[in-house]
């Protein structure tokens, strides 16, 4: 879970796959995203700056975040030794050693509501993830979008420390849950007022 807007991202490599990390970084809020390839899959999308020509050590200065993602093996190790010596986090999408420093999970998402799964398999993540995803409970995503606006408040009401963390699990027992879910976000809010009257909501 990185905020990742403003952030210098390079992929190097142009192929189907760096394609598919730069839809999904795009996704994630993105707004930095530089590829260095010989040549760009059809597919790339558009927000991506590209530059045409064989990569160098060079093009990770001022980089935040690197992705080794082309189809040699040896560019990718030489773009992970590049990125460790620059302090670069690094994402090798092959197989090959070394590896990178953190992976990307099998992702979901849903409003406020992400499911991130890894599994040691990328296709089992993707499996495990569409299970758990068709099994959430509606009820938790609606209280997630609803927290976007209650949570600051209950943080600001002056109310101490552990009854804060009390009320959060509270608001997601099932009992607020179904609150929520029969009343809507006023019912929810009546709700948790008559338990905390000190929050003044």
């Amino acid at each position: 879970m990185l905020d990742v807007c403003n952030r210098q991202i390079v992929i190097i490599g142009g192929g189907a796959v760096a394609a598919r990390k730069a839809k999904t970084l795009l996704e994630a809020g993105a707004t930095r995203v530089r590829m260095i390839a010989r040549a760009f899959d059809p597919k790339m999308p558009a927000g991506v700056e590209r530059i045409t020509k064989a990569y160098e050590s060079r093009d990770l200065d001022g980089a935040d975040l690197a992705y080794a993602a082309t189809d040699s093996p040896d560019v990718n190790t030489q773009v992970v030794r590049d990125a460790r010596s620059r302090s670069v986090l690094v994402n090798r999408l092959d197989e090959g050693e070394p590896p990178g420093d953190f992976i990307t999970p099998a992702g979901w998402r849903q409003g406020e509501v992400v499911l991130a799964v890894s599994a040691g398999s990328a296709a089992l993540a993707v499996a495990i993830r569409d299970d758990l995803a068709t099994s959430l409970d509606d009820r938790h995503v609606r209280m997630s979008e609803v927290m976007a606006d209650l949570r600051p408040q209950i943080r600001d009401s002056g109310v101490d420390q552990q009854k804060r963390a009390a009320i959060f699990r509270e608001l997601a027992s099932d009992a607020a849950l179904d609150a929520l879910a029969r009343d809507g976000e006023g019912g929810l809010r009546l709700w948790l007022s008559q338990r905390y009257p000190e929050l003044k909501l």
